[in-house]
């Protein structure tokens, strides 16, 4: 079983997107028993919102499964429980350093890392409203993540 969590700012955007995401991509492979897979954000402003809803409609527009998301907060606890923590970009690395003391086990990535784009960030569609390049860039890297583990 690998655990995978999934890391943005408030867990209403780009992280419960790259969940469901990539949720429907194991699915899709039979591999359901093989992940956990889980977000969370690293600020507690939102704890308990749902999707932002233009993020929930960019999933359903694509026919991703994704109901039932309450945005949560990375906690201690969480680092030891996951196996790969992966964030959005390089603010979330810099929150999770902090939170983790400088990630010793050497869990956390940002998603782009695991395509031909490494050190790129996905764009907070909060700010840019950009949510179809937020969209292609998710789906990108959990492209790329998931090939990365079917090796």
């Amino acid at each position: 079983m690998t655990n995978i969590l999934f890391v943005c700012h408030g867990n209403v955007g780009r992280s419960p997107m790259a969940m469901f995401i990539f949720q429907d991509m194991v699915n899709k492979r039979g591999l359901g028993d093989s992940y956990v897979i889980r977000s969370a954000g690293t600020s507690g402003e939102v704890i308990g919102m749902s999707m932002y809803p233009l993020a929930q409609e960019k999933l359903v527009e694509n026919r991703i499964p994704c109901k039932g998301h309450s945005a949560s907060q990375m906690s201690e606890a969480a680092y030891d429980y996951y196996d790969m923590i992966i964030c959005m970009d390089l603010q979330n690395i810099r929150d999770l350093y902090k939170l983790t003391d400088n990630d010793p086990e050497g869990k956390i990535s940002m998603l782009l890392d695991h395509t031909d784009r490494k050190g790129e960030e996905i764009a907070d569609p909060w700010y840019t409203r950009d949510f179809d390049a937020s969209w292609r860039d998710i789906k990108e890297g959990c492209e790329g993540l998931m090939a990365e583990l079917e090796g």
